[in-house]
């Protein structure tokens, strides 16, 4: 699917790793008058850093006199005023999408990025994806409103390592069992010890199993040869 939108080029900008102050928008001199980019390829689906824009398509108010064909006087100013406009709108674009519930994520991502909840958890929460940080800042939002951390540890753990169990041990001593369903990886126990740190309520201590499961009487599946990890 292709891009018509300032919004839909920041958003797939984001996606793709680029930071969006990289980008720089430019007045297209020739553009369709039925879209609001002007790109090379009508359905282009990936993201350049100098795009061209239509700004007449909803912005005609705001630049009909800025881009008056007959006013040629300072081009740099203008056009470095212009990327400065689009940006500008863009963000706006992105925050009316939004609910009371995505605003408090982004406040819980902008807290961890800034070493509110320690230096360990900070650099960590740098290695996961865009769509992984916003599992985890939600999970705090979550953690807060509802106070039940322990289940919020299992569902986020579920997300971000599809196929994988967590066993909770409460009756001799408060334990959480992980099994993981993957290779243990440097990207992996940065992301178990990024939601230890930020869910873990303080009662209960945890081990880890990495793609072999502990043997289970009765379960078939954990009981394989050269498979059973010790418990």
């Amino acid at each position: 699917m292709g891009l018509n939108y300032i919004w839909d080029l920041l958003i797939r900008a984001e996606q793709c790793g680029l930071d969006k102050k990289d980008i720089q928008f430019s007045a297209a001199s020739v553009y369709s008058p039925y879209m609001e980019l002007s790109l090379e390829h009508m359905n282009a689906s990936h993201v350049e850093k100098q795009v061209e824009i239509n700004p007449f398509y909803r912005f005609d108010e705001m630049f009909r006199g800025m881009l008056d064909i007959n006013y040629t006087e300072y081009p740099e100013f203008r056009g470095a005023l212009f990327d400065i406009l689009i940006h500008f709108l863009g963000e706006i674009d992105l925050l009316q999408g939004m609910n009371k519930r995505e605003f408090y994520i982004r406040f819980v991502r902008r807290d961890i990025e800034a070493g509110i909840f320690g230096d360990k958890v900070r650099r960590n929460f740098q290695k996961c994806g865009k769509e992984e940080q916003d599992i985890v800042a939600a999970s705090v939002l979550q953690t807060v409103q509802t106070g039940d951390a322990l289940f919020t540890l299992k569902r986020t753990a579920r997300l971000l390592f599809p196929g994988s169990t967590i066993y909770a041990n409460c009756e001799e001593k408060n334990e959480l069992l992980f099994y993981i369903n993957q290779e243990e990886s440097e990207s992996g126990r940065a992301k178990i010890s990024l939601l230890l740190d930020l869910l873990l309520p303080v009662r209960f201590h945890t081990e880890l199993y990495w793609n072999r499961h502990f043997g289970i009487l009765g379960v078939e599946e954990t009981m394989r040869l050269d498979r059973i990890a010790m418990y």
